[in-house]
């Protein structure tokens, strides 16, 4: 591989890191990346099946990422409804009003993960603005 396309694949990542854009990308997935290029290389150098079975399994975990993390989405605007926070809620704002519910709550399960994703959402969204330290 040229010396200038491993330069910008790692600007680029750089970049994407530096940004925040990798912040919900896990190893499973950056390893489906790399098996994705894997493949590709493969494939441009006669090794068609292995590089299709390859990328092929890449796309599917690719596929069933999307499912898992579109399942588990809750709009903020109800997140801060269901927890009684404002827009500007501290994480421990957040834990305490989490923990204030959860004790209304009683043992209610359904009622205990909507809490729980309305939590989840608050403190990912809190993630997401946080900005990093220089």
């Amino acid at each position: 591989m040229p010396p200038v396309l491993i330069l910008l694949i790692l600007g680029i990542g750089g970049w994407a890191w530096w940004t925040g854009r990798l912040k919900g990308i896990t190893y499973e997935d950056a390893i489906a990346g790399v098996l994705f290029l894997l493949g590709l290389r493969l494939m441009t150098t006669g090794k068609i099946l292995i590089g299709a079975l390859l990328m092929g399994g890449a796309i599917l975990w690719a596929a069933h990422r999307r499912r898992q993390l579109e399942g588990a989405a809750m709009a903020v605007p109800l997140a801060r409804t269901i927890l009684q926070v404002g827009e500007q809620a501290s994480l421990a704002d957040i834990r305490n009003a989490y923990a204030a519910r959860l004790a209304e709550v009683g043992e209610d399960e359904a009622e205990i993960a909507r809490l729980n994703l309305a939590r989840d959402t608050l403190v990912a969204e809190l993630n997401k603005q946080t900005p990093r330290a220089s």
